[in-house]
């Protein structure tokens, strides 16, 4: 199996989980935190996208100025799609409602998500904070809180200290494959930073990710360039309406040419409305680990190579369990759709609420067999899906 760099969050971090190609299937490097540097824009020729990723650059917090009044966030440009429309008039009106984060560790970006300074970035972002400070456009700079945050998705609340912020309008609806696309946000540092392109598919996953997160499923994507430092950012369509929230990229060091990825604006809004009732999220949970059905294990089962998810290891006290699924069980479908991958169960399992009883096709040795479950809320820690 060799080594490869692979799909990246876009907030960037010393540490990397883990990056390889294997049996043609990539499998995701998430990287967290912060590409060391000098306060202000690093020296791009002292960062890479070699085994780092996501988001970036250390910086000295800059003194907060007096709070500014914001109105609400329009985009300027008329029509559906192309690339067509008045983009710097998009960039201008819509700049004032993406920040940069800055933590101990490095920066990310976030988009406005209520006038009173509330605001949404990745959980990656702020994962480990409890307090921030977050840049805006023209240059003041606050204290932000950390409010609510879920791992599952990778979105995270944050609250500022700056009212009068104009909320950009978060469309719920996907997109279509080749609308053009704005991505704003801070990568490698460079504050209010702007790219654009189309949006070049929907409902993708990265694969091999599901070993190491449950995020990277059924996102936009895009290639207009996301780099480190956009995580948490906005991605918006021709009429200025956020689409998504900026997640990950494949760097060009997986021969990927600009493979940009964003939690579509529909999830970021279910998931933001949940953290500000409950502050917690809550996820439909199996209760197991799932594994890529390889020609090898398919062999040491006993079985004929083909689709589906291998079951690595079941919760005996979870919903997989207690349905009688057992490790080595090979998962073929589930309520009628066929599971290629395990990323395509992780996606299947985001639409599914705790309660929800599903049917699996299951292939055990020589058997085939029906299987049903209850889901249930995920547990606040766990390592099953």
């Amino acid at each position: 199996m060799s080594q490869a760099s692979a799909p990246k969050r876009s907030r960037r971090h010393p540490s990397v989980l883990g990056t390889v190609f294997g049996a043609g299937a990539l499998t995701a490097a998430l990287a967290l935190g912060g590409c060391t540097g000098t306060p202000g824009p690093p020296n791009p020729s002292s960062t890479s996208s070699t085994q780092v990723s996501p988001s970036s650059a250390t910086a000295t917090p800059a003194p907060s100025g007096s709070a500014g009044s914001g109105t609400q966030a329009t985009g300027g440009a008329s029509g559906s799609g192309t690339l067509g429309g008045n983009l710097p008039q998009l960039v201008e009106n819509l700049s004032p409602s993406v920040v940069t984060i800055f933590t101990q560790s490095g920066l990310g970006s976030g988009v406005v998500y209520s006038s009173d300074g509330l605001i949404l970035t990745n959980e990656h972002v702020i994962r480990g904070a409890t307090t921030v400070e977050v840049g805006f456009a023209d240059g003041q700079r606050v204290e932000g809180t950390v409010k609510a945050s879920d791992a599952v998705t990778d979105l995270a609340l944050v609250q500022a200290k700056r009212t009068g912020l104009p909320k950009p309008t978060y469309q719920t609806n996907l997109p279509k494959v080749g609308e053009g696309a704005l991505v704003l946000g801070s990568p490698l540092g460079f504050e209010n930073t702007a790219t654009a392109g189309i949006i070049s598919g929907l409902h993708r996953s990265i694969p091999g990710s599901a070993s190491n997160s449950l995020s990277l499923v059924d996102l936009i994507q895009t290639d207009a360039p996301i780099s480190p430092g956009n995580s948490g950012g906005a991605v918006i369509n021709m009429r200025g309406e956020v689409i998504g929230i900026s997640e990950a990229y494949i760097p060009p060091s997986a021969g990927a040419v600009s493979l940009g990825f964003a939690i579509p604006a529909a999830t970021a809004v279910d998931v933001a409305e949940e953290l500000l009732a409950n502050g917690t999220a809550k996820h439909a949970y199996l209760g197991l680990t799932p594994g890529e059905l390889t020609a090898q294990i398919a062999d040491q089962l006993g079985i004929q190579a083909g689709a589906g998810v291998v079951v690595l290891a079941a919760d005996s006290d979870g919903p997989a369990g207690k349905a009688g699924i057992r490790p080595g069980d090979v998962l073929q479908s589930m309520e009628g759709v066929e599971l290629t991958t395990p990323e395509k169960l992780l996606a299947e399992l985001r639409k599914r609420n705790p309660g929800d009883t599903v049917g699996f096709k299951v292939k055990r040795g020589d058997q085939a067999l029906d299987i049903k479950a209850d889901l249930t809320d995920r547990p606040a820690t766990t390592t099953t899906r």
